[in-house]
């Protein structure tokens, strides 16, 4: 058997709004580009030397009806004015031989940019707990950073986050974001 361990992932988002909770999902899907495939959710591993490509890279390297990995992250709501917001982050250690952590966040009344540094910070959280660096989990978002940083071992951190403002009662609005994995 293959070993079904990713060489590469991109980050993607998307929206979409309908009546139907599940056509908005799809919408959203669609949004991101990632509609025609086949997705299997998975935990939050960014595997050991697995080369980050834009997405549009990404997607000429899959085909429609593929089973495609990701990690994702979706909200809805059909709440008039509600704001929701779906976001993922990555952590990625100085040593590539090493793996990462990518996390998920989702929320209500997120603005783009703390739903973002959320979904970061919650994923050196984790990369710096299996490193040994010590953080204190209530510090400020700036403190754990620098933590992060002056452990030496945390090379950089990312996100990708979509944010909409639902419309009306009487559609669904659905945001994804999502790290979307290849295997060659």
């Amino acid at each position: 058997m293959t070993d079904l361990v990713p060489t590469k992932v991109f980050f993607i988002k998307g929206k979409g709004v309908h009546r139907e909770k599940l056509a908005s999902f799809e919408l959203a899907l669609r949004d991101a580009g990632i509609a025609h495939f086949n997705i299997v959710e998975v935990s939050s591993i960014l595997p050991p030397d697995c080369e980050i490509i834009t997405s549009t890279k990404g997607l000429r390297m899959l085909r429609p009806g593929q089973i495609v990995y990701m990690v994702l992250s979706q909200n809805s709501s059909r709440e008039a004015g509600r704001l929701i917001s779906a976001a993922i982050g990555c952590a990625i250690p100085q040593d590539r031989g090493r793996y990462g952590y990518i996390s998920e966040y989702h929320g209500f009344g997120v603005r783009a940019s703390e739903a973002g540094e959320y979904a970061e910070d919650l994923a050196a959280e984790m990369l710096a707990s299996t490193l040994g660096i010590p953080f204190d989990a209530d510090a400020s978002y700036d403190e754990k950073r620098e933590a992060f940083r002056f452990g030496g071992r945390i090379v950089r951190t990312r996100h990708v986050v979509q944010t909409a403002r639902c419309a009306s009662n009487d559609k669904w609005t659905t945001v994804v974001a999502a790290a979307v994995f290849v295997m060659e």
